[in-house]
């Protein structure tokens, strides 16, 4: 009895990885192997940076607060730590929205901590 392959099926996976990596250079783009190998390494560099990226946000949010405070003579930690003391429940990520883009609003803020 003669092999059965499912050719149509084999084809339809190729063209799908290979129009993923459309834009790729050089052999990356258009070998199957290559390609293949690439298109599964940029997954998992894609799945590492949804990760990554939270870091470097609230490193970024840091360190806009941290610059925002140093205006009135704090450092991060006193003002994080007497944020916490009073009890107002900021985010990073408000916080440093306050600092950036309403200076005014982030100045209450820190006379309220004092």
């Amino acid at each position: 009895m003669p092999r059965s392959v499912n050719n149509v099926a084999s084809r339809e996976r190729r063209k799908k990885i290979l129009k993923r990596t459309k834009g790729y250079f050089g052999r990356r783009s258009n070998v199957w192997t290559v390609a293949k190998n690439t298109y599964e390494k940029g997954l998992t560099y894609a799945y590492r940076d949804r990760k990554q990226k939270k870091r470097l946000f609230r490193a970024l949010w840091i360190s806009r607060i941290s610059a925002g405070v140093r205006q009135y003579d704090m450092s991060y930690s006193q003002f994080i730590g007497k944020l916490n003391k009073n009890g107002i429940e900021l985010n990073r990520k408000v916080l440093a929205d306050l600092a950036m883009n309403h200076p005014e609003a982030f100045k209450a803020v820190v006379e309220k901590v004092k």
